[in-house]
């Protein structure tokens, strides 16, 4: 099992997919790595040698940002909007969908559980 990234690679997929388990990488991006290192995308994580692994961990590590990077950067980033106090930067203060989806009847993940008018502290 490869670990890349502080990620173990799950066993038995595509490195195309198996990439996508790190956070910070997407499908195309998983794509590019395993262009720039000329592996197939259909090989198998089961059957990469430490010279793979060591040449997509430096691809990662030289021009990607992953996992603690990446987070602290999306971080960073919704604080910076609830610090300027934008429309986007309200709705993530308050707990609610930013991207324009309806709330009157869903939203349910982004409000919580229905508070209903009989419930009483």
């Amino acid at each position: 099992m490869a670990r890349i990234a502080g990620v173990d690679l799950p066993k038995n997929k595509h490195m195309e997919i198996a990439l996508t388990y790190i956070h910070g990488i997407g499908r195309a991006t998983a794509r590019k790595i395993l262009t720039e290192v000329k592996l197939p995308f259909n090989m198998s994580s089961d059957d990469l040698d430490e010279v793979n692994v060591s040449d997509i961990r430096k691809v990662i590590d030289e021009q990607i940002p992953v996992e603690g990077d990446r987070r602290r950067e999306v971080g960073m980033d919704i604080k910076r909007l609830m610090d300027l106090g934008c429309y986007r930067g309200m709705r993530h203060r308050k707990g609610l969908p930013c991207r324009g989806q309806r709330t009157k009847t869903n939203a349910r993940t982004r409000k919580g559980p229905r508070r209903g008018a009989g419930i009483k502290k």
